[in-house]
């Protein structure tokens, strides 16, 4: 790249901070008064916790830990998870993460106790709009994400493994959208996530008639994107789940988060928006050193 591309390369990313910058000034200037109320709310719901073991492959996991209510959240989980996911993203060796609950399940969604504690229609929408942007961050993490899904994904929990990039389930797990049975409908983002997963016909499906989905069924409809055979034994199932992951981490953390980058974009954004974005990422890895040893072991088309 000659003088006069980096420093035009450098003018565009500078701008592109600057615009980021100010929307997180705008959105935080918004939330943040709100925010501190609900969470002064959901710190008094203790139990359970959300633990995050980053490992030197590369790979992180995320463990939903409530065992005694079949890893439901509580209020001082939802605070937890938050913690995590910014954690995760400011893990620069980071190129991929698991989420997986505790004890052979996967997470039932919220603890009864807080939703009752919180049964007004004001602190409903603002714990809704405090999950909608964790779970909207844990999604947009530059790292490759996958639900490891054992025994049951219920309710919140079925709209967690939706704010991960692929789902992975063992025979004998469920994914079911109860909502509808609680005279609810997701709040999470669940609902928006899954249109764009499965198709609003199928989306349709599965909230209006709370239909059990199970691995095959899964599988048909594009929710699940791989079923795991293997014993129930956590350390084996979450092994199985790490050597599936693998395929698509392989290689420098750059060169994976540059991946995921671009598809958020791709995903969500407008199109000449995410060609720009695309071209930003580019430039980030063109020229790098992967990019340059690539160039010199000629590995192509290996």
């Amino acid at each position: 790249m000659n003088v006069c591309g980096a420093a035009r390369f450098w003018l565009i990313q500078t701008r592109s901070a600057v615009r980021v910058l100010q929307q997180n000034r705008t959105v935080c200037s918004h939330t943040d008064g709100s925010a501190g109320d609900i969470r002064e709310k959901l710190r008094a719901f203790t139990g359970g916790s959300i633990e995050l073991q980053k490992q030197e492959s590369g790979i992180a996991v995320l463990t939903v830990n409530n065992p005694a209510r079949m890893n439901a959240f509580t209020g001082s989980m939802m605070l937890e998870l938050e913690e995590r996911v910014h954690e995760l993203e400011t893990w620069s060796e980071g190129k991929g993460v698991i989420v997986q609950g505790a004890a052979g399940t996967f997470c039932s969604g919220s603890d009864l106790n807080a939703v009752r504690a919180i049964a007004n229609p004001h602190d409903g929408m603002k714990m809704c709009e405090f999950m909608q942007s964790t779970l909207t961050r844990l999604l947009r993490l530059p790292l490759i994400s996958v639900a490891l899904v054992e025994g049951r994904a219920l309710g919140g929990g079925a709209e967690l493994t939706t704010a991960c990039d692929f789902r992975l389930m063992t025979s004998d797990g469920v994914i079911q959208f109860v909502h509808k049975h609680m005279g609810l409908v997701p709040g999470w983002g669940g609902a928006a996530r899954l249109v764009r997963i499965v198709g609003s016909q199928n989306a349709l499906k599965l909230l209006g008639g709370a239909k059990k989905v199970d691995p095959d069924f899964g599988k048909q409809i594009g929710l699940v994107d791989e079923v795991l055979h293997c014993s129930s034994d956590e350390r084996n199932t979450r092994a199985h789940a790490e050597q599936w992951l693998n395929q698509f981490i392989k290689g420098p953390a750059p060169v994976i988060r540059a991946v995921k980058k671009v598809v958020i974009s791709g995903r969500e954004l407008p199109f000449d928006e995410a060609l720009k974005t695309e071209r930003n990422v580019f430039g980030t890895v063109w020229g790098g050193p992967a990019n340059l040893e690539a160039l010199a072991l000629k590995t192509k088309h290996k």
